[in-house]
């Protein structure tokens, strides 16, 4: 059943409600060979130019991938916005270029400087000439930034089915030359959707059965493994880490203790019965963790999309 919603803009014009319609619908959308699909759809009849009488596009959503990027979380408030840290860089979804936004100096917690942020990010796409005409506006009108766990969090305006790609939902930072505020926030160390996405965990499976102290790992596969990586060993039931030292084939030499001082492989493995991966043991399918987790969640970005987009003045 459909539902509406009357948004405000309770400061510019409090009197002039206007109704945003939240409804599930199955519909077939192209390239879909046909299925019928499930979506949330958000509509409005409200113009977002009352003038010119400019209708506002409805929203369909069939995936909730929302792209991020998030600051590392080591560094804590108040953060002080001053003439030489004022100024970041993002770039959201498959934007042609990075646009570069200036905090007003100030010291913040780290809420209100969120909400700052996020002030600056939005008027990139209501600022005449501030944006390529190729980029999308509602990317950077929508954009979300919330600070939690100690940590800021820049989410993109869209909403689409690839971290990765032309079609992406995305957000990247990045500093203003020597400009400070990218690191003084924690950027440097920090993460976005796109980059865990688009890493591929490399694992290969044991071929020879080795035993705690020996020198070499013979794999199936050595792809995606360099010397100098650090790789852990399973059977499930023990794990051992270890840096390679050399590759010949698919052979790995690991330290031993008559030379390294220490054994890479401190347990029995058997062949066909053990697994490689390189770095950590994660999930080779992992995937970005959605910002988005609950209907409700969803519900409140679309209300907010189209909300956003109205002109409230009449």
């Amino acid at each position: 059943m459909a539902t509406n919603v009357t948004v405000y803009d309770l400061i510019n014009y409090p009197d002039n409600g206007k109704t945003v319609t939240i409804d599930q619908k199955t519909i077939v959308p192209v390239m879909s060979e046909g299925d019928e699909e499930w979506v949330m759809s958000f509509v409005t009849t409200a113009y977002s130019d009352n003038t010119a009488r400019t209708a506002i596009q409805d929203i369909y959503v069939e995936d909730i991938k929302m792209g991020w990027s998030k600051s590392s979380g080591f560094v804590n408030s108040p953060f002080v916005v001053s003439a030489t840290a004022k100024t970041l860089g993002v770039k959201i979804d498959a934007s042609s270029q990075y646009y570069y936004i200036v905090m007003n100096e100030d010291t913040y917690d780290g809420e209100a400087l969120a909400a700052e942020i996020e002030s600056k990010i939005r008027a990139l796409a209501t600022t005449s000439g501030a944006l390529s005409v190729s980029d999308d506006p509602l990317a950077y009108l929508n954009a979300m930034v919330n600070f939690k766990h100690n940590k800021f969090y820049i989410t993109s305006g869209n909403m689409s089915s690839y971290y990765t790609g032309v079609y992406r939902s995305s957000v990247k930072v990045t500093s203003s030359g020597s400009d400070t505020l990218y690191t003084d926030l924690g950027f440097n160390l920090g993460m976005d959707s796109e980059s865990v996405a688009g890493t591929a965990v490399r694992e290969a499976y044991l071929t020879q059965t080795v035993a705690s102290g020996d020198q070499y790992l013979w794999i199936n596969t050595t792809t995606g493994m360099s010397v100098g990586d650090c790789i852990a060993i399973t059977n499930n039931t023990n794990t051992d880490y270890s840096p390679i030292l050399a590759i010949s084939g698919t052979r790995l030499t690991v330290p031993i203790t008559g030379t390294n001082g220490f054994d890479g492989v401190k347990h029995d493995y058997t062949a066909n019965e053990a697994k490689i991966q390189v770095m950590r043991m994660q999930d080779p399918n992992q995937v970005p963790v959605p910002f988005h987790t609950d209907v409700d969640s969803v519900a409140r970005w679309g209300i907010m999309s189209i909300a956003n987009q109205i002109d409230y003045s009449s």
